[in-house]
Parts: C-alpha cells; structure tokens; sequence
C-alpha cells in the first residue's frame, strides 16, 4: 500500500536510515547532506531541466555526484530531427556545487572561461541561464528561460534500496511549468513562447548504489486547452511504499500506482506503449529523435537513450474521467549508469 505524506517532516532518522519512505505532493520531506550516514562518494544530488515546445527544446544538468560533477546543456530541434549537447565534467567537487536542500529555495551556478550555467528561484518563477563557447559546429551558445512556479501539485518520492539501508532516493518531478524564453546558436535565434512552451523539473538528492537501471517517461502540455502532464518511472529500489507515477490535470495531481514501459531494447525508435495494470494509462510514444548518452569515463557511466516524440491514447484521472491525449509531445528514457 503506498504511503503518502501529508506533512513536514525529516527525511532521515538518526541511523540516516529513511524515516518514512512514501511519496507527497510537495517536498514535505526535509533533507539534509549532515543526516547522512553514508560514505561521500555514494551522495547523488541533481537540479535537470527540460523544455520543450512542438518545435524546439532545451534540457539543462547541474549534478554533483560526489566524487565527479556533470553539466550539460542540450538543445533539440524537432523539426529538423537532430540535437546539439555539450557536457563538462569536475572531478572531486563532494558537494562543493552547493546545490541547495530543497526545491523551494536556493540558487545554483558555475562559470569559468567556456561554461556558465545558472538556476536561480524566485517566488514566483525561476530564471535558467546559460553560456557555452564553443557549442554546435564551434558556435556560441546563449539560452535564457523564465519559467512558472504555479505552486502545483508535484510528485515527491522517498524510497530506500533493497538490503542497503543507508541508501535512499530522494526525488521531485514538477510538470507543467509555463516558460518563456530564448536559445541562440551563433547568429540564429529561437523564441519560446508561454502559450506552448512547458517546463519538467527533475530535483534529486539521494545515497546510490554504483550501478542501476531506470525508465522514465515525461509529458507536459495542452490537452483540450488544460495543463496536463504524467510521470511515470521504475527501475531501481524499493517502491513497496510509493511509486514515482502520476498524472497532473490543471495543476492537481491524480495518483497512479503501476506503470509498465513496452519498447524494443534493439530499437528505440518504435513506438513505445505504456499502460497499467487497472486500465487507467493506455499511451503510445512514437519517437521522434534520439538522444543517446555515451558518457563513459570508466568508472563514471551514462549509458543508453532518452527518446522524444507524440503521446497518443487515453488516461483516466481519479474521478473516472477519461482524457483523449492527442500528439502530446514529451519523452521516455531507460538509463544505465555507473557512478
């Protein structure tokens, strides 16, 4: 039976074991890197963006992984089939990137001679902003988004892993977000308007194991004219207690419990089919692009394929109500790494 968590309270207990694995609708959970019993090689924390429009897309990383640090910055174009991505790596940093404790507050930035990168939260909106030198075919790349903070529901998550009690995933997705903004590749320049330009948060933190399988699936945009959006994910860890999917309808979060991905590991690019077992999520994803991630630095990898393309099918939300999803654009992924 999942476990939700309608108060404040602390992550961790004293043995830095979970003190309440379940999941909420906001980050009641409280984290912090000074209740952690484990080793500082094995803290995970991240800050990941996506936006994306019919057109274009952009999709941001600050993580300090502990013994190594990621950014990268992607820029996708839909329409022309391909993306741009360009990753740099630190090396030791254990926390030195100061990602903040919760998602409400707090900035995050790095800069040096070819890389600046920012999220900074406000209230209201938060501001990504970001610089690469050398980017597509050695061409500067400049990017500006403002994105809503509409104080929705979200899914927050806080499971443990099998026979490691000391590692946890600590995690937040938010949906739906509306963003504004620009990307500029050399001389060319690509706006995004709020009307059809939608934002996903990934905010995580957590104690892994070295190794680990997941899928993750994620939709946001119109459909009859109302934000909607879903999250689905497995993979990794105990979800006896929560699982990470839901569906967001106008800002309001309808819980599901067992998402299942169908794909060909031999061929990502056809069509991926989602469903549950109580016949509430019946959707196809038909890729558009691949972003396949190699990253291999031996003992740091990133292997496998986030795949972008159109939702269609049905999804039915905690009043029975069925929702027909018409070439929603979103992505699924299934991802190894070690690290």
């Amino acid at each position: 039976m999942q476990n939700k968590i309608i108060a404040k309270q602390k992550l961790l207990n004293s043995a830095g074991h979970l003190a309440n694995p379940g999941y909420a609708l906001q980050p009641f959970f409280e984290y912090s890197r000074k209740d952690i019993k484990a080793s500082i090689w094995r803290i995970k924390e991240w800050d990941y963006y996506a936006i994306l429009n019919p057109e274009y897309g952009c999709s941001f990383t600050i993580a300090d992984l502990g013994y190594s640090a990621l950014l990268s910055a992607v820029f996708f174009d839909f329409k022309q089939k391909r993306c741009v991505k360009k990753t740099k790596i630190l090396w030791f940093t254990f926390g030195k990137m100061g990602l903040p404790c919760n998602s409400l507050t707090g900035n995050v930035s790095y800069q040096d001679q070819e890389w600046s990168l920012s999220f900074e939260r406000f209230p209201t909106h938060r501001i990504i902003k970001a610089s690469v030198l050398y980017f597509d075919k050695e061409l500067p790349f400049e990017a500006e988004f403002h994105v809503q903070d509409l104080q929705d529901d979200s899914m927050v998550i806080a499971t443990p892993w099998f026979k490691k009690p000391k590692a946890f995933y600590y995690n937040q997705k938010v949906n739906c977000m509306p963003t504004k903004g620009f990307v500029s590749i050399g001389n060319q320049v690509h706006t995004f308007s709020e009307t059809n330009t939608f934002a996903v948060l990934d905010w995580g933190r957590g104690v892994w194991t070295y190794k680990n399988t997941w899928f993750w699936s994620s939709a946001s945009g119109l459909v009859q004219g109302k934000r909607f959006g879903f999250n689905f994910g497995y993979g990794f860890g105990d979800t006896s207690k929560a699982t990470e999917n839901m569906l967001f309808y106008e800002g309001v979060a309808h819980k599901l419990n067992q998402v299942s991905f169908e794909m060909d590991p031999n061929d990502v690019m056809k069509p991926w089919v989602f469903t549950s077992p109580d016949h509430r999520v019946h959707l196809t994803l038909t890729p558009l692009l691949d972003r396949k991630d190699d990253t291999n630095f031996i003992i740091i990898k990133n292997l496998g394929d986030q795949v972008f393309g159109h939702f269609n099918g049905t999804v039915v939300l905690d009043d029975s109500t069925t929702l027909q999803v018409e070439n929603l654009l979103g992505f699924a992924e299934r991802i190894t790494n070690h690290y």
